[in-house]
C-alpha cells in the first residue's frame, strides 16, 4: 500500500482516541529503553516484563488481550474499561500512531498508509474534536526524547554491524578467500526478529535487550550512554579471545545478527541494510559464494 508523506504543518484529525482502537491488532516495537520504561511502570525487572508482555525477545509487545468489536485482539499491557495500564510509559510507536515515522537523508518523515486518513472509520468520535498539525500532535505525545532513544539506537545498530566489516576485512578473513560470511549476511537479511534471536548467544540477547547497567538511569541520555559502554566492553572481550578464522566468521556472523536484530526493534528495514552492509562489504574486496 502506498505511504502517504506529511509535512508537520498538516492539519489532521489527530486527536487521540479513548476508545482503544489503537490499543488493538496493532504492531508494536520496542527499543530496549523503552522495554526498561515499560518494565519500570509495572514495578518489574526487565527481564520478567519481557518474559510476560513480549515477543520476539522483548523487541515486539504481546496482543493477546481481549479482542474489541473488530474482533482484533489488545496489546497485553491493555485494561478493559481503563485503557492502557502504562499509558505514561508508552513507547514512540504508541505515541505517533497512526502515523510512521521514517529516516530519509537524515530527515525524519511522518507517513501514514493509504490516501485517506486512518482510524476515522473505527474512531468516528474524532472527527468532532479539533484539528491538530502533525507537530501540535508530537509536541502533545512527547515524542521528543523517545525519537532521540530511536536515533541513537540507529547508531548503536551501525556501532555493531561495524564489528562485523572489521572482522570480516581487518583480520585477514576475506583476503583467505572466505565466501561463507557474507552468505551467511544474506541469509540473516531476511529471517525475522524471532529466527535472528536463534542466531545470537543468550547473554548477547540479554545485554542487548534487557541489559544490567550498574547505575540503570531512566533518563534517555544516561541509559543509552550505559548501555552503548556495556555493549562496547562485551565486544572487547569477545575480539580479544578470537584466535582462528573459524571463529572469526563465526562471530561476524552472530554480530551481525545482532544489529540486524536491533534493526528489527527499531523498525528499519532489517532487509535493505543487510544488502547495502553486503555491497559495501563487497566493495571492499569481500567475496560471497
Amino acid at each position: 500500500m502506498q505511504n502517504t508523506v506529511l509535512s508537520l504543518s498538516d492539519s489532521l484529525s489527530l486527536t487521540c482516541s479513548r476508545s482503544g482502537t489503537c490499543c488493538h491488532g496493532n504492531l508494536v516495537r520496542l527499543n530496549p529503553w523503552e522495554l526498561m520504561r515499560l518494565a519500570r511502570a509495572k514495578g518489574m525487572s526487565s527481564k520478567a516484563f519481557r518474559d510476560k508482555y513480549t515477543r520476539e525477545s522483548g523487541s515486539v509487545l504481546h496482543f493477546n488481550g481481549l479482542p474489541n468489536h473488530t474482533g482484533k485482539s489488545s496489546c497485553g499491557l491493555y485494561e478493559d474499561g481503563r485503557g492502557c495500564s502504562v499509558h505514561p510509559a508508552r513507547p514512540l510507536a504508541c505515541r505517533l500512531f497512526p502515523l510512521g515515522r521514517q529516516i530519509q537523508n537524515g530527515t525524519a518523515e511522518y507517513i501514514h498508509e493509504g490516501a485517506e486518513f486512518p482510524c476515522l472509520k473505527e474512531c468516528p468520535e474524532v472527527l468532532g474534536l479539533p484539528k491538530l498539525t502533525v507537530e501540535e500532535y508530537l509536541v502533545g505525545q512527547e515524542a521528543a526524547l523517545f525519537e532521540q532513544a530511536q536515533d541513537t539506537y540507529l547508531e548503536i545498530m551501525q556501532n555493531l554491524a561495524d564489528i562485523s566489516f572489521e572482522l570480516l576485512l581487518d583480520t585477514g578473513l576475506s583476503e583467505s578467500g572466505d565466501t561463507e560470511t557474507l552468505t551467511s549476511w544474506r541469509k540473516l537479511g531476511v529471517m525475522d526478529a524471532a529466527a535472528l534471536a536463534k542466531e545470537i548467544p543468550d547473554e548477547w540477547l540479554d545485554a542487548l535487550m534487557v541489559p544490567e547497567l550498574e547505575e540503570p538511569t531512566g533518563e534517555v541520555v544516561g541509559f543509552i550512554e550505559a548501555h552503548d559502554e556495556l555493549l562496547n566492553k562485551k565486544i572487547q572481550e569477545v575480539v580479544t579471545g578470537l584466535t582462528t578464522f573459524d571463529s572469526i566468521r563465526e562471530t561476524a556472523k552472530w554480530m551481525m545478527a545482532v544489529a540486524l536484530f536491533l534493526a528489527h526493534a527499531i523498525g528499519a528495514d532489517a532487509k535493505g541494510l543487510s544488502e547495502h552492509w553486503i555491497d559495501i562489504a563487497k566493495s571492499h574486496g569481500a567475496k560471497e559464494s
